[in-house]
């Protein structure tokens, strides 16, 4: 089946002004955390953390994948291998699988008391191309045109405005790329904040955005990322990268939870200036109803409904789902200031950065409505021309869009973002 992925990014290279976003769960936490990846169970309490295991986490993708709102799914090589190789879940699907190619040691986040997150990163891949692709070492040529594994996956570097290191993580970035085109494994690059800088930054998105560019052009097409995966830093930062070069696509990365509020506002905000890509970890995994979040994430992405709106919508969702949330409706429309890498206790200078997460704008939110009430009657008689042409379904008549509810005209439009997918 072909992969929405492949298609998005096609339409997004050809025509930037396009409403594709790409979505991605990414349940990758197994390759930084200890036993917390998968996160809280419902039955922990007060005096003690109990988590999920791997087994439910696992479920909780298999859930994803069935749902099929988002675009890829990124894991572990080892869950891939179960998911995508042994049970072959993504085969019928137009969803991509992608693991995390390497594992820098910014993330080593498990273990009681583990420092590596506070001192400069350096290059690791414990996860092996050929394993991903086939299973095994050697895959053949033919085991690799057969595409049963995930040719795409996420490869990460930090850099540290440390001469050595940066030099070494860029060092392995190239081998890996080398290998990576031999086999026919796409890649998208994900870039952090400096997580223990050596020497002084004063404008770290700045800096982040001249490393990439700088990093690239000695990059020709064959070996370059399908799309970049970068901390939200704000309009200016976003609108520059997007800017200097179209042939690269830029996607966000979600950061640490906060509310429901942080992670609509970050996505609706950073694809206003630009970006056409977000990758949600801990923001899904945390959520109340994965599934749920995952609805208003696909939505807030596709245009149909504003951030404000969205949190209100999702809360009357747990409500009927008999959930109680974690936090108020009042809490959850708040903003909060989110760490921006794995590792929430690091802090760096944002000189020269708007905010991520801003007060929400009533204004703004009923001009968003208004658009979305739009794109509903110009997808709507879109949809019913290409399906009345091909005798799918009858659409003479037209929803009165006026008498729907903001849930029904939600899950018209979901529906129809199915179809299209």
């Amino acid at each position: 089946m072909e992969k929405s992925l492949d298609r998005k990014l096609a339409r997004i290279l050809q025509d930037r002004s396009c409403n594709d976003f790409i979505l991605a769960d990414a349940k990758d936490g197994d390759m930084a955390y200890g036993l917390s990846a998968p996160g809280l169970s419902p039955e922990n309490y007060s005096s003690e953390a109990k988590f999920k295991t791997l087994d439910d986490y696992r479920n909780q993708i298999r859930e994803v994948i069935k749902q099929g709102l988002v675009d890829i799914v990124l894991m572990s090589a080892s869950t891939s291998e179960v998911l995508t190789l042994r049970e072959g879940l993504f085969e019928n699907t137009h969803i991509t699988p992608a693991i995390r190619a390497n594992d820098a040691t910014d993330i080593w986040l498990a273990g009681a008391g583990a420092i590596y997150g506070e001192v400069p990163s350096r290059p690791f891949r414990s996860a092996d191309l050929d394993h991903a692709l086939c299973g095994h070492a050697n895959c053949s040529k033919a085991e690799i045109a057969a595409k049963r594994g995930a040719d795409l996956g996420l490869y990460s570097i930090t850099f540290n405005n440390d001469l050595e290191r940066d030099f070494e993580a860029l060092t392995q970035y190239k081998a890996f790329r080398l290998e990576a085109e031999k086999k026919g494994f796409r890649h998208f690059l994900e870039v952090f904040s400096p997580n223990a800088p050596v020497n002084a930054i004063e404008d770290v998105p700045k800096f982040v955005s001249d490393h990439i560019v700088r990093a690239l052009a000695g990059v020709t097409s064959a070996g370059r990322p399908v799309f970049l995966k970068i901390p939200y830093y704000g309009p200016k930062a976003m609108e520059s990268l997007v800017r200097y070069d179209s042939s690269l696509v830029v996607g966000i990365l979600g950061g640490s939870a906060g509310t429901t509020l942080d992670a609509f506002q970050m996505l609706y905000d950073a694809k206003k200036y630009g970006a056409r890509v977000a990758l949600y970890g801990r923001k899904i995994n945390n959520a109340d109803h994965q599934l749920s979040f995952i609805v208003y994430l696909r939505a807030i992405a596709d245009g149909e409904i504003a951030p404000v709106e969205a949190v209100k919508a999702y809360h009357g969702d747990l409500q009927k789902l008999g959930i109680k949330p974690k936090r108020s409706l009042e809490e959850d429309l708040q903003t909060t200031a989110q760490s921006l890498s794995y590792n929430e206790k690091k802090t760096v200078s944002m000189a020269g950065a708007s905010q991520a997460s801003q007060p929400a704008d009533p204004a703004q939110d009923a001009l968003a409505s208004a658009q979305a009430k739009k794109i509903f009657q110009r997808d709507y008689f879109k949809l019913a021309e290409e399906e009345q042409k091909t005798d799918k379904k009858d659409f003479s008549m037209a929803p009165d869009f006026s008498k729907m509810s903001q849930q029904e005209k939600l899950q018209w439009n979901l529906e129809r973002i199915r179809r299209s997918m």
